[in-house]
């Protein structure tokens, strides 16, 4: 018994669609150069001398900026109200 041959489909391959790159995220996935141990210490050093130099506030200094309320606060709420985007 012969087989019957079947006939070709005429259908086209379905083109993908080109995806889109989106530059804010590749923008936030941009990796910042590597710095040399060097270098490294040295910001680390600076950022710490910073640290040291601002110190921790007292509490009278805390209540000046924020009021008395201020201290029951979340930081967001201590953001909105020195007019900061966000905490």
């Amino acid at each position: 018994m012969a087989t019957a041959k079947r006939a070709k489909s005429k259908r086209t391959k379905k083109s993908h669609a080109v995806p889109t790159v989106d530059v804010k995220q590749s923008a936030a996935n941009d990796k910042p150069e590597l710095k040399t141990p060097t270098e490294i210490g040295a910001a680390r050093s600076e950022g710490l001398r910073l640290y040291k130099l601002a110190g921790k506030p007292k509490k009278a200094d805390f209540i000046k900026v924020f009021g008395k309320k201020g201290v029951a606060w979340t930081w967001e709420q201590r953001a909105k109200a020195v007019e900061l985007p966000s905490a």
